[in-house]
């Protein structure tokens, strides 16, 4: 008896090692996005995610989206995705170009769910690659803030997309670090981005009128009071089941 738990502790323990230990087999998703993401500013196609290349072609991807409705969505939500997942700069001037090329409200749609469709890849992938690894590393720390951020992982969630403050790549990988489900993820994800997409989606079905007064948009539009304090007010509210949660305890 004595032995079979000798042996039992020391299987647990060389579990708990190899569950601290970076597993090279599960590191191939994450070298696909460094090397997409290389190869991405190798070549300078940043610059097509730009103001000023939107500017410059806006004649040409006005024509070409109106000729070709479906192909012009189709394509978008594919290079929003492929931006989002491989956390590439320009998301934002991708949202802003949405704005302008298929108008607000549909431009809402597509962008939301096209950054949620990127977001849900690279928490998968970090889940799968590097979560464990993590885990690991907190220790005893992280099992607790685990606990605590599993226990209202939505009102978290919703709280960290809506204020703008917190970059959007890391908000998409610390969820998959503290065993936040899939499906909270996604549905925190949607949600909690719409009132920040509504806005830079209607900025940019103004950006005709910007680019005839030759001036450039203002992306700090959202951090004005009349804009910040409704958002604001949402993230508040977001947490309101913890904060019950926490008299109530």
């Amino acid at each position: 008896m004595v032995k079979r738990r000798s042996v039992e502790c020391t299987n647990d323990i060389q579990a708990a090692s190899t569950r601290g230990k970076l597993s090279v087999s599960r590191l191939w998703p994450v070298a696909i996005i460094v090397a997409g993401a290389c190869i991405f500013s190798s070549l300078g196609w940043d610059r097509y995610l730009t103001f000023d290349a939107l500017r410059e072609n806006r004649e040409t991807l006005l024509h070409w989206t109106s000729d070709n409705r479906f192909l012009a969505i189709t394509l978008f939500i594919i290079g929003y995705v492929v931006v989002v997942a491989f956390s590439l700069p320009g998301a934002t001037w991708m949202t802003l170009g949405g704005g302008f090329l298929f108008g607000t409200a549909l431009s809402i749609a597509v962008v939301v769910f096209a950054a949620t469709l990127g977001a849900v890849a690279i928490f998968l992938i970090a889940r799968y690659a590097l979560a464990d690894y993590f885990r690991a590393k907190m220790g005893s720390a992280g099992d607790r803030i685990e606990a605590g951020f599993r226990e209202n992982a939505l009102s978290y969630l919703l709280f960290l997309r809506l204020i703008p403050v917190f970059p959007f790549w890391l908000v998409n990988l610390v969820p998959a670090f503290v065993g936040v489900s899939l499906r909270t993820y996604a549905i925190g994800t949607f949600v909690g981005i719409i009132p920040g997409s509504a806005v830079f989606c209607s900025v940019g079905n103004g950006l005709g009128l910007v680019f005839d007064a030759g001036g450039t948009p203002d992306l700090g539009i959202i951090f004005q009071p009349k804009i910040l304090g409704p958002i604001f007010a949402l993230a508040i509210m977001s947490l309101l089941p913890v904060i019950y949660r926490r008299i109530r305890s």
